[in-house]
């Protein structure tokens, strides 16, 4: 599921009652989200839809009022903390993050963790944010060599994306330059 600028999709799209229920529970869409709810859990429903909005109140009054597991997969294995990073939302990162506790190594169904989507999104804040999270030089070094289903690495997004700041940044936390994936293809 591609989106612009990102590695796919995300899971919202829609039709009109979805809107009217997570207005009820004060989620409101701007118009152009025209975005699918109903393949999402209805507990996960608030989460998704401010999370991939990048509303950041609308995801603390959405954590606040969800008791489940933050890292729970919403939809293709992917977690909230995949969702923000996939659209490059900074401050929802933060939150889920730094004050939330999500888990920067949760692998979606095709085996992606967060830093995959940032990546291939180009979105060097986010990147470096989810690399100075991981607070350990080993645990970076496994979110570096962390391959999906293709054996991309993040390295591999970032470069396919031609996103020069997410590169250096990657290669100067030790990203390799020659990984390869199922297709033979280096990163670099």
């Amino acid at each position: 599921m591609a989106v612009s600028g990102g590695r796919r999709n995300g899971v919202l799209g829609g039709d009109e009652e979805d809107a009217a229920l997570f207005e009820e529970e004060g989620v409101e869409f701007a118009e152009e989200d025209n975005i699918d709810h109903s393949d999402i859990p209805l507990h996960l429903r608030p989460l998704v839809a401010a999370a991939e909005s990048g509303d950041l109140n609308a995801l603390c009054q959405a954590l606040d009022n969800f008791d489940g597991s933050i890292d729970e997969p919403v939809e293709d294995g992917d977690t909230v903390l995949h969702l923000t990073c996939l659209y490059g939302h900074l401050s929802c990162v933060q939150q889920f993050l730094l004050e939330r506790g999500a888990n920067l190594e949760a692998k979606d169904e095709d085996g992606a963790i967060p830093l995959h989507d940032s990546c291939a999104g180009g979105y060097t804040q986010v990147v470096q944010l989810l690399l100075n999270g991981a607070n350990d030089p080993e645990r970076v070094k496994r979110m570096l060599q962390t391959v999906d289903v293709e054996g991309d690495t993040p390295l591999h997004h970032a470069a396919r994306g031609e996103y020069d700041d997410v590169i250096r940044l990657l290669l100067a936390h030790g990203a390799s330059p020659t990984a390869t994936n199922i297709y033979g293809k280096v990163s670099l």
